[in-house]
């Protein structure tokens, strides 16, 4: 799926119990795949080399630098980006 953040249009896919497959293979880079009290986890680095961990719910951003990504909330997403 894509989105947009005025004015700029991003790719983002949500981390959901029913697509964590998909999103994993979607990910490029260094990235692995966790469970943390028995959910399934994302765990990457972000481009400012810090480690993010995305949990079921969260959005997955794919930044402008290949193989770099950031979770951000699905609140924060919503009020944030519009569907294309």
């Amino acid at each position: 799926m894509k989105f947009k953040k005025k004015p700029v249009v991003i790719e983002a896919e949500q981390f959901t119990h029913k697509n964590k497959d998909r999103v994993f293979t979607w990910m490029s880079g260094n990235h692995y795949a966790r469970f943390e009290d028995g959910v399934p986890v994302l765990k990457f680095m972000t481009i400012h080399g810090d480690e993010a961990i995305a949990r079921i719910g969260d959005w997955i951003v794919k930044d402008e630098a290949p193989g770099t990504y950031y979770p951000v909330k699905p609140e924060i997403f919503d009020k944030t980006y519009d569907a294309v």
